[in-house]
């Protein structure tokens, strides 16, 4: 088989990439190792500015124009007129994006693991159903394939700035989204509680320099059974999130999400950067002069909160200066939410 574009990886980068190719008239063929389409450690929060216009309000579980922020010496409660987040579920989110790409001609094969990258034109693939390895040939290849991209280690890029995202998906309701900046749990990190439609996201996320994920799962207890949620014989899911962005065009190969470390290393967030990623990559590849504005925003605002995390760092009187200045000048109106979004 033989395809313009193969995209490696079927999250919210990979399906927007392939919805932009193929409805540029480029073959294009995605894979995902999953049987199903996107699962994945997150808190499924998404941030208003920006991504409103791409996932439709039939996707958003609960809407909040409110958000309570505690550090440990405040509480701050954001107001807006209209909502700030939203949550989304991601294996509907993904299910939405993927009969969005399959409907302008994208295909998808679910169960097939990419096993080897064969120079610059084609690859070898695992499908897991027919028990079979296969090879296919390309023009571009997308890695789209997350913090842990193959992608990426093919290209010989490392790793060296990432985060840790730990997350409990609860049975229950919770009436508000809650965001704990406290630097004697959570380093320059944070914790949060996201209420989803039935169910709460109860997680939390620090740079992988500053905390280990045995501590920050120990901490993360701590602040659960302080506000009276009980993680006790649950399940708990844990992943690396890429923040350590070189690039995205190597040749006829490109990143996108996190798989190119386009999250943030303040906040873990990564839907929009890699939606608006794996956009801009679709486009490009249909037009090599395409240059987007909001992509280049996005590669200015990971550099900047990348500083932040280093600026912080493992000091926790920085980062306690940090949040309490933060809540205060959001409680004061000196600052928007927005000020520490990817798409501001």
């Amino acid at each position: 088989m033989s395809y313009d574009v193969i995209i490696v990886g079927a999250g919210p980068a990979g399906l927007a990439c392939a919805k932009q190719t193929a409805a540029r008239g480029l073959s294009t063929l995605v894979f995902e190792r999953r049987q199903l389409i996107g699962k994945k450690v997150c808190g499924g929060g998404i941030t208003w500015n920006g991504l409103i216009k791409r996932i439709p309000k039939s996707l958003h579980e609960r809407s909040f124009p409110q958000q309570h922020i505690f550090t440990r010496f405040q509480k701050t409660t954001v107001l807006s007129p209209t909502p700030i987040i939203a949550t989304v579920n991601r294996i509907k989110l993904g299910e939405y994006m993927a009969k969005e790409a399959v409907s302008v001609g994208a295909e998808i094969m679910n169960g097939c693991r990419v096993v080897k990258i064969d120079g610059s034109k084609s690859l070898y693939y695992f499908d897991k159903k027919n028990r079979k390895t296969k090879k296919v040939t390309f023009k571009y290849l997308v890695g789209a394939d997350g913090s842990s991209s193959m992608v990426r280690r093919f290209l010989k890029i490392p790793v060296t700035s990432a985060g840790i995202g730990i997350n409990y998906q609860l049975e229950g309701n919770f009436k508000d989204m809650q965001w704990h900046l406290l630097p004697h749990l959570f380093g320059s990190g944070y914790g949060w509680v996201f209420p989803h439609k039935n169910s709460i996201s109860v997680g939390a996320y620090v740079s992988r320099g500053v905390l280990k994920a045995s501590t920050l799962d120990k901490n993360l207890h701590r602040l659960a059974t302080k506000i009276g949620i009980s993680l006790d014989n649950q399940k708990a899911s844990a992943e690396l999130i890429n923040y350590d962005f070189r690039g995205y065009r190597f040749d006829n190969i490109f990143l996108a999400g996190d798989a190119s470390g386009l999250a943030s290393g303040l906040t873990g967030e990564g839907i929009y950067s890699a939606i608006v990623s794996g956009e801009t990559i679709g486009r490009i590849l249909s037009n090599l002069n395409f240059v987007s504005e909001e992509f280049n925003r996005i590669i200015k605002n990971n550099a900047l909160h990348k500083k932040l995390v280093s600026f912080a760092g493992k000091n926790n009187i920085v980062a306690t200066l940090l949040s309490e200045s933060v809540s205060a000048a959001l409680r004061m109106k000196i600052i928007p939410f927005s000020a520490v979004e990817m798409s501001r």
